[in-house]
């Protein structure tokens, strides 16, 4: 085996197998992170203390922002030369870090759209048409391949997604009075399409800085 895989790849015999057992790993990894920055959100969310720690204190919080993006940028020059073990312990940290400064921004527009008075349906047809937006960037910005494009659309799926956690946490107080059991899930699913997309966005705007 080689000593520098990074720099010579093709010293490696490429087969299906390999490829795919390759690929199904990636994804395994995706899936700890995310799962990992699930659980460190809903710790943060499910403890007033800790989110009035983070929420509270602006240094704290903006402390965080700026450890995620170092972190990123020592990650990819250190996974060259780093052991397996501190690659991965340098990744699961990422996500748990990712998990507290995420779910402050999460649990703020969620906990909006839950005690606010004002009725957000009104947010219902910018948001989806910002959504719809989001999605024929993406899909054009495959061809164009640029940056700037990258950036203006993380920045407003952001926005658009932070949108629709107030808006859908809102749509479940509705569900509440109905008393049928699956629109729960109904509301959770919302929420987690929400969740995911959120911090998929967020991920785009801060490792494209490294």
């Amino acid at each position: 085996m080689p000593g520098d895989p990074w720099s010579t790849p093709a010293a490696y015999e490429s087969t299906a197998a390999t490829e795919a057992a390759f690929v199904a790993k990636v994804y395994r990894w995706m899936a700890a992170g995310l799962a990992l920055t699930g659980l460190f959100a809903y710790a943060v969310v499910s403890s007033p203390g800790l989110l009035r720690v983070i929420v509270g204190n602006p240094i704290v919080f903006f402390g965080l922002l700026i450890g995620e993006l170092v972190m990123v940028v020592a990650f990819t020059r250190i996974v060259r030369s780093a052991t397996f073990g501190t690659a991965a312990a340098m990744f699961l940290a990422y996500c748990a870090l990712s998990g507290l400064t995420f779910s402050v921004i999460f649990a703020a527009m969620a906990a909006y759209g839950t005690l606010t008075k004002k009725d957000l349906s009104g947010w219902a047809q910018f948001l989806m048409m910002g959504l719809i937006g989001v999605v024929i960037a993406m899909v054009v910005n495959i061809f164009l391949r640029s940056d700037a494009v990258s950036f203006v659309i993380s920045c407003a799926g952001v926005v658009v997604f932070t949108g629709l956690a107030a808006y859908d946490a809102q749509k479940i107080r509705a569900y509440a009075h109905v008393g049928d059991e699956r629109l729960a899930l109904h509301g959770a699913l919302a929420l987690y399409l929400d969740f995911v997309n959120l911090f998929l966005m967020l991920l785009r705007l801060f490792g494209r800085r490294r």
